[in-house]
C-alpha cells in the first residue's frame, strides 16, 4: 500500500501548480486522482464507499479538507428519532440512542460491502495544511470484520443548551470514546452527524496507517502556460 499511497501523493503534488489550485484539494478531484490509479471509479451516490475498484474488489471513502475543517459523517436519520430523543429527555438515558446512531454508522459501511462485493473498504484522505499536505490510507473493514464501531465503546450526552444573539441553538448529542468526542449528531436539526473522532486516524495518532506528507513546493503555472499547454495536446 506505500506506494500507493506515494505515488497519488506525487498526484495531489501536481495540483498545487495549477493556477486555480486552492488551499486544500476538491473532494472531487482527489476521488477522480484515486479511481484514475486504481483503475477504478468514482460513484454518484450517497453509499458510503466514494470509489471502487471493482477488479480488486476495494473501496475508497475519500475525504480531502483543510486541517482545521471538521468531517462530516452524513446525515444520520435515525428510526424512531422523535420518540427516542423525548425518552432520552424524560429518563436522561443516552445510550439507546446512541448505540442506534452507531448501528446507523456500521450498516452504511456494511450496505457498501454488499452492494458492491467488496472484501475491503479502506479510508483515502488529505489533509492539507499551509504549504504542506499529508495524504494517507487506513483500512476499515473487509468481509471477515465487517463492524467499523462497537457501541459498547462510547457514552453519550447532550450538549449544554447555547443561545446566540439570534436564536436558540438546539443540543447534539455528543458520542465519547474514553475523554475524547468522536461524534457530535444533530438530531434536533438537520440531523448532520460530525465526526471529530476522524483525527484520531490520523498518522500522528494511529501508526498504522500509510501516510505521506509532502511540501507543496513547485512553481505554479500561470493561466497562459495552461492554456498552451492544453492546445498542444490537443
Amino acid at each position: 500500500m506505500h506506494d500507493d499511497v506515494s505515488a497519488i501523493a506525487d498526484r495531489v503534488s501536481s495540483f498545487f501548480r495549477l493556477p486555480f489550485a486552492t488551499e486544500s484539494i476538491p473532494g472531487g478531484f482527489a476521488e477522480a486522482l484515486i479511481a484514475d490509479h486504481y483503475d477504478g471509479e468514482v460513484l454518484a451516490t450517497y453509499d458510503f464507499v466514494d470509489v471502487i475498484c471493482s477488479k480488486e474488489q476495494i473501496g475508497w471513502q475519500v475525504k480531502s479538507t483543510k486541517a482545521t475543517t471538521p468531517v462530516t459523517w452524513k446525515r444520520a436519520k435515525i428510526e424512531g428519532s422523535v420518540e427516542l430523543i423525548q425518552d432520552s429527555d424524560l429518563s436522561g438515558d443516552t445510550s439507546i440512542l446512541g448505540a442506534k446512531i452507531i448501528e446507523s454508522c456500521n450498516d452504511h459501511v456494511q450496505e457498501s460491502l454488499d452492494k458492491y462485493g467488496l472484501r475491503e473498504i479502506r479510508y483515502a484522505r488529505i489533509i492539507s495544511c499551509p504549504g504542506r499536505f499529508t495524504y494517507f490510507e487506513k483500512h476499515l473493514v473487509d468481509a471477515n470484520s465487517r463492524t467499523l464501531f462497537e457501541p459498547t465503546d462510547y457514552t453519550w450526552a447532550w450538549s449544554k443548551p447555547k443561545r446566540t444573539r439570534v436564536k436558540e441553538q438546539l443540543r447534539a448529542l455528543h458520542g465519547f470514546r474514553g475523554e475524547d468526542k468522536w461524534f457530535a449528531w444533530h438530531g434536533r436539526g438537520e440531523n448532520q452527524l460530525h465526526f471529530t473522532g476522524e483525527r484520531n486516524w490520523w498518522p500522528n495518532v494511529d501508526p498504522e496507517v500509510e501516510s505521506v506528507t509532502r511540501l507543496k513546493h513547485g512553481q505554479q503555472r500561470t493561466w497562459p502556460e495552461l492554456i498552451d499547454w492544453l492546445r498542444e495536446d490537443a
